[in-house]
């Protein structure tokens, strides 16, 4: 019907007007309250994760070490970046608020999770367990404390406050390794009996001389190496002995920083373990800037990673294979996330996860103390 017909039509039966208005502005109701409500949607759906649940607030405070990225965050699935604080000059997403403290930062109602990478390390066990307090998730920065003490007392405020805490503990999660951890869990190097890992990094002035900033050499490099040996070897650290040494350290080089330790590790099933740790890589272009060897012998043969993973190997008395293919690997960060938010399992109970930062810090207790 053209429009004069209708109008024309209209006029004529005069007594169809009132439903026809009726009618008209139903239907106009109806579509208004459709937009309201889908608009009213827009917000929700921002701050959903991928399975319909809510975005995790995260929340960054610090530099020092491997913080989370911004770029990060601005596309995962699962959590959202809404707070910083002490973090160094970048550009942030609209929305994310800046804080000038730590806590202004834990005020956030919007905070659920604080990734700590604290200005200073000696720091970070105190500011984990304000965190924890103040009802928040804590995901932290290698190590995550400096002495055993510190370690028990974040673990009871996370047990205390119901929130979780974790460290960024992923390195045997990382591709290479996760490949070895994987072929070691499904027998192929047999009983572990024998483990050998070496953490070689770059020196360089920017290698802190006060151990109270990044938990000096023997910890914070360390600490990986001792994920290797309990997350890729599969076995547990039974007892532990150090040594460390500032020996060839440049001579403008003041302070309590290391540049050599050395560990000894006997571990729970009979086996043994060595690790080397030093800031002896000489720096060539051809070596990567952690030049890392890690090799773990069994009763069916040997399996390794050497030059910082560029190269890995499986060799029995039958046959060699080389390289390895990759296995998928795990961020360790969005495991937590995923944990968090959709309830998925850890890769690691918080037992196995700090084990080898508890056995670390005892051989450092030691050697600070001077006891065998």
């Amino acid at each position: 019907m053209l429009p004069a017909q209708a109008g024309r039509r209209m006029r004529v039966d005069s007594n169809r007007l009132p439903a026809v208005w009726i009618r008209v502005a139903r239907r106009m109701t109806r579509a208004a309250t459709a937009l309201i409500s889908f608009a009213c949607t827009i917000p929700r759906l921002t701050a959903q994760s991928e399975s319909g649940s809510k975005k995790l607030g995260v929340a960054l405070y610090g530099s020092n070490g491997h913080q989370v990225s911004v770029g990060k965050l601005s596309k995962h699935g699962d959590a959202r970046l809404v707070a910083v604080a002490a973090l160094r000059p970048t550009a942030l997403p609209e929305g994310v608020k800046l804080c000038a403290t730590l806590d202004e930062l834990l005020r956030d109602p919007q905070v659920d999770l604080v990734s700590l990478c604290s200005p200073r390390r000696a720091d970070q066990a105190r500011d984990a367990i304000r965190c924890l307090e103040a009802g928040k998730h804590v995901y932290a920065e290698k190590p995550s404390a400096l002495t055993e003490r510190e370690l028990d007392r974040i673990l009871a405020a996370a047990k205390r406050s119901g929130k979780e805490f974790h460290e960024m503990a992923g390195t045997a999660f990382a591709p290479v390794y996760a490949t070895l951890r994987k072929r070691v869990q499904d027998g192929a190097v047999g009983d572990v009996i024998q483990v050998f890992v070496q953490k070689s990094y770059r020196y360089g002035a920017s290698r802190p001389q006060d151990e109270a900033i990044d938990g000096g050499m023997f910890l914070q490099a360390g600490i990986h190496a001792a994920r290797m040996v309990e997350h890729v070897g599969g076995v547990r650290i039974k007892t532990i002995r150090g040594w460390e040494t500032p020996f060839g350290k440049p001579t403008n080089e003041k302070g309590e920083g290391k540049i050599a330790a050395a560990v000894q590790i006997e571990l729970e099933n009979g086996g043994l373990a060595t690790i080397l740790i030093n800031y002896l890589n000489p720096g060539h272009p051809t070596l990567p800037h952690g030049n890392d060897t890690l090799r773990i012998f069994g009763t069916k043969g040997f399996i390794e990673s050497v030059d910082g993973g560029a190269r890995t190997r499986l060799v029995t008395a039958t046959e060699v294979t080389e390289p390895l293919e990759r296995t998928p690997s795990l961020d360790y960060f969005d495991a937590v996330v995923a944990h968090l938010v959709r309830g998925t399992p850890m890769p690691l109970t918080i037992e196995e996860e700090l084990s080898p930062l508890r056995m670390l810090i005892r051989a450092k207790e030691k050697i600070r103390s001077g006891r065998d």
